[in-house]
């Protein structure tokens, strides 16, 4: 499972259909609705959230406006599409990280988004806001 720190717009199209699956799985595990996965290291920063059900639903929501600006057809009513979420503080170092990890599966995935992006500096997802810092704890590395 990998819940991107990095903005949706950088993934290609099976990044950003993973994306969408793994986040709709992570929501089931925040709704108590499977066994598997409750204890991933992805969701912590959700389950740290005040509101981790609206979190996600907003989220996912920026990965679904991806897709219809791509022109995919992602089910909208598998979430909240309106759900509003304070940002979540997340770190420089985990964007970078993140980043590179990107770059490594579009080099082998997507050769042309790879030599599109690899001089671009990342943006994070939306429901992010960056502060200085290393690469997060929970990340498996």
């Amino acid at each position: 499972m990998r819940l991107w720190t990095v903005h949706p717009r950088f993934l290609d199209t099976k990044g950003l259909t993973a994306a969408w699956r793994e986040g709709l799985l992570a929501r089931k595990v925040l709704r108590g609705l499977t066994k598997g996965y409750t204890n991933h290291p992805q969701l912590i920063r959700f389950r740290n959230h005040p509101d981790p059900l609206s979190a996600i639903d907003a989220f996912l929501t920026a990965i679904l406006h991806e897709a219809r600006n791509r022109g995919y057809n992602f089910d909208a009513s598998k979430i909240d599409e309106h759900a509003q979420a304070a940002p979540i503080r997340e770190t420089t170092g985990q964007l970078d990280y993140e980043w590179r990890h990107l770059l490594a599966k579009l080099e082998q995935r997507d050769p042309d988004r790879f030599e599109d992006s690899r001089n671009l500096r990342p943006a994070p997802h939306p429901l992010f806001v960056l502060v200085k810092g290393g690469v997060q704890d929970w990340e498996k590395r």
